[in-house]
């Protein structure tokens, strides 16, 4: 098979893989597309430090099921999206579907010892397979994980229609706490994002828009007052600044974005307005198999989150193109069979 192999910090190819075999357990997935996650920009760049030379990365991905034990309701031939998160399945967090939580937790695409979706075929537990409703347009399966990852933050928000709610950050996670916080119920919803394709599509999914220069007046006024839940898909010590600053008394701040490892907090902004900071990784077991079923409600919308295609000649370009900050796609699938 072909699989697109990660080297070092600038470095990936396309190259020649085994083709992998299912065990007892696994399903034997033939890959549809897969989506470039920012967190695999920042491996490619050595960013991060989470992904490693040799490896196959990919974990935002859709394919079809080609052999293995398939999970109960799917058989092969059909379309599925992939949980990525991989617990140990014995200890109470995975009892309680709660596998982000696992001690012992592994995730496709980041663990190095997985070959991953970034590749023709790929072998996964078969309790991480996840059908897709009948119908939908399979590269929306790409899709479901970031949107679990949005969904996941508002519902640990409490967020709800009784809510004003300020994302801070447009781009892909961003974009998903939009139609997260839509999907239940707020319909007062603005974002703070200075891109203007990545502010364009966030006014496309029905939100207001601020830039981080007028944050500080313009939310207020856009919501009708000071925002009750603020998300936060940058995740740096500015944009919680800006959260603190400007959000109601006793609101909900809600941390997914990851851009720093450590921040400073003015943690007065915190204890005397009764405010509370709550973090968001990734998604439980619920949340990403409801976000797989809530697709097909979603409908036509998801066409807006996907801004372009490559096959496998483009793949490597496609990266670069991201670190580097020139690509004017913030999703690009890497579609194997060519988009």
């Amino acid at each position: 098979m072909r699989a697109l192999v990660f080297h070092g910090p600038g470095s990936i190819a396309v190259e020649q893989r085994p083709d992998p075999a299912p065990g007892p357990g696994e399903v034997l997935l033939e890959i549809i597309a897969t989506g470039i996650c920012g967190s695999d920009v920042h491996g490619f760049t050595g960013e991060n430090g989470r992904r490693h030379p040799n490896q196959v990365m990919g974990h935002e991905t859709v394919a079809r099921v080609r052999g293995g034990e398939p999970s109960a309701g799917t058989s092969v031939g059909d379309v599925v999206t992939v949980n990525p998160v991989i617990g140990c399945g014995h200890c109470p967090t995975c009892a309680a579907g709660e596998e982000q939580a696992c001690p012992q937790r592994r995730v496709i695409g980041v663990d190095p010892t997985i070959s991953s979706a970034f590749a023709d075929l790929m072998v996964v537990p078969t309790r991480n397979v996840v059908p897709l409703p009948a119908g939908v347009p399979e590269e929306h399966g790409a899709l479901v994980e970031p949107l679990a990852v949005g969904f996941h933050a508002a519902r640990r928000g409490r967020c709800s229609g009784a809510d004003a709610v300020l994302v801070l950050g447009g781009g892909p996670i961003g974009q998903a706490c939009v139609l997260a916080a839509r999907r239940l119920g707020a319909q007062r919803i603005v974002v703070s994002e200075p891109d203007p394709q990545r502010a364009a599509l966030v006014a496309a999914l029905g939100a207001r828009l601020v830039t981080p220069s007028t944050v500080g007046t313009e939310a207020e006024r856009l919501l009708g007052g000071k925002p009750t839940l603020v998300l936060d898909a940058v995740g740096a010590t500015a944009t919680l600044a800006v959260a603190l600053e400007v959000a109601a008394r006793a609101a909900r701040i809600v941390l997914v974005g990851m851009s720093e490892p450590s921040v400073t907090l003015p943690a007065y902004e915190i204890s005397t307005s009764e405010r509370e900071l709550i973090g968001a990784f990734c998604y439980n077991r619920e949340d990403f198999a409801s976000t797989a079923a809530w697709i097909a409600e979603a409908g036509a919308q998801l066409d807006q989150l996907i801004n372009s295609r490559v096959g496998w000649s483009g793949a490597p370009g496609a990266f670069r193109d991201l670190a580097a900050g020139t690509a004017q796609a913030s999703k690009i699938l890497v579609v194997p069979a060519n988009p």
